[in-house]
This record gives C-alpha cells, sequence and structure tokens, in this order.
C-alpha cells in the first residue's frame, strides 16, 4: 500500500461503524435481534430457554437495552400473571439481512469451531 492509499483509508468515517455496534455489540444482543428475527414474537421464558445459560439479570438488562435503542418492543398485558411479549420493532427487522448474513457466514466458516460456553 502507497502513501496515497494510507492517506485515503485514514479518512473514513468509523462514527456510522462504531454507532452500529454500539447498539448490537456484546454477548447477548445479537442472539436475542437473532431469535427475534427467526421466531417473531416471544415471551421472556421462551428467550431464555433458547439461549440457554444467559442470567435473568442479563436477559432482563440487554432485552432493556434494546428496547431503549427501539430494536426491539416490549408489549405487557394487563393479566395476573403478567404476560410480556417481546418484537421487533420497524428498525429492528432492517438487521434481518444482516443476522442471516452473519449466520450464513457462520456456517460456512465456523462449523470446526465448538460454542464457547464461558
Amino acid at each position: 500500500m502507497d502513501k496515497a492509499d494510507l492517506k485515503e483509508f485514514k479518512t473514513i468515517d468509523m462514527d456510522p461503524f462504531d454507532g452500529a455496534l454500539k447498539l448490537i455489540s456484546g454477548k447477548w444482543k445479537m442472539n436475542l435481534l437473532f431469535c427475534l428475527s427467526e421466531l417473531d414474537t416471544m415471551r421472556y421464558g421462551e428467550i431464555k430457554r433458547v439461549l440457554g445459560n444467559v442470567t435473568p439479570h442479563v436477559l432482563s438488562v440487554k432485552l432493556k437495552e434494546l428496547e431503549e435503542n427501539e430494536l426491539i418492543s416490549r408489549h405487557e398485558y394487563p393479566q395476573i400473571p403478567p404476560k410480556v411479549e417481546y418484537s421487533l420493532t420497524e428498525k429492528g427487522r432492517t438487521l434481518i439481512p444482516i443476522l442471516r448474513n452473519i449466520c450464513d457466514w457462520g456456517k460456512e466458516y465456523c462449523v470446526d469451531y465448538p460454542n464457547d460456553e464461558d
């Protein structure tokens, strides 16, 4: 790479990329978004079962963060016991093609890597 190419590289605006990563990065956010993209509307317990070893506190925090960022919506039904459902918003649905591409990439290139269960 010559100096002209390097100078052009340094002028890349990383703000949109960084901003997007802040909304969806973390251990569970992408998993949550992918679950909702595949299964549409889900209750808290269903999400917990699908994700497996996420703690209730972490799941609640991540759901709240995704809701605050308008990627998922939370619908609470006024009944006892409480019933709450989560689904992707229109903004969240725009991530579906990206999530599916990541999944396809993982099927292609990550089949030999075991699930990391830290």
